[in-house]
């Protein structure tokens, strides 16, 4: 088992009024580092463009505005349709209760609904968890298949660095298993269609 994710992402205390909520779209990607705010997964390795999810669905909004940059997560598509106007207790202000409902992803108790499993998998810690591990479909084997791509892809980069500073076989040759790795998970994100 390993940690669900290494940074909660912490939204900038942003009041600038805009006239649409896309507009804050670099700002949530910035905060977010290219990562949606619900399942991790980094928007590399993506086919769909990333969305910007109301975290208190729209439906519910009260005295929230519809632009408020505190209640915009950047979402992966599969998150943001998944979660869609999912809102247990029907109150802007009461995000869940009796293990029903959300915790918002920029609060450092999300990472605690969740936990990986060593093939990449994640998997709910809590009854809270479970219940959002299904309400956004977390299950669904592309956030697996993303999180080892993006391994692979980061161990890549330290293979070619110390091949660059120090030539020699073994290095080459654990540089082209991690090659063989990564080519075996970007062909099976495409069988996935997402």
């Amino acid at each position: 088992m390993s940690v669900f994710r290494e940074h909660t992402p912490k939204r900038r205390n942003i009041t600038t009024d805009v006239s649409a909520y896309g507009k804050h779209r670099d700002d949530l990607k910035l905060d977010y580092q290219n990562r949606c705010g619900y399942c991790n997964d980094i928007d590399t390795w993506r086919f769909v463009w990333f969305e910007i999810d109301h975290f208190v669905p729209k439906k519910y909004l009260k005295t929230i505005s519809e632009t408020d940059y505190s209640n915009l997560v950047y979402s992966c598509r599969s998150c943001n349709n998944a979660k869609r106007a999912k809102w247990p207790t029907g109150d802007e202000n009461k995000h869940n209760e009796s293990n029903k409902g959300f915790i918002d992803p920029c609060d450092d108790g999300y990472n605690n609904q969740f936990e990986r499993l060593k093939t990449g998998s994640i998997r709910p810690k809590t009854e809270l968890g479970e219940w959002m591990y299904n309400a956004m479909k977390l299950y669904k084997p592309q956030h697996e298949i993303i999180w080892n791509i993006d391994l692979l892809d980061q161990l890549i980069e330290e293979i070619e660095t110390l091949l660059d500073a120090s030539p020699n076989s073994d290095i080459e040759n654990r540089l082209l298993e991690a090659y063989r790795e990564f080519r075996k998970y970007v062909k099976n994100l495409s069988n996935v269609g997402h």
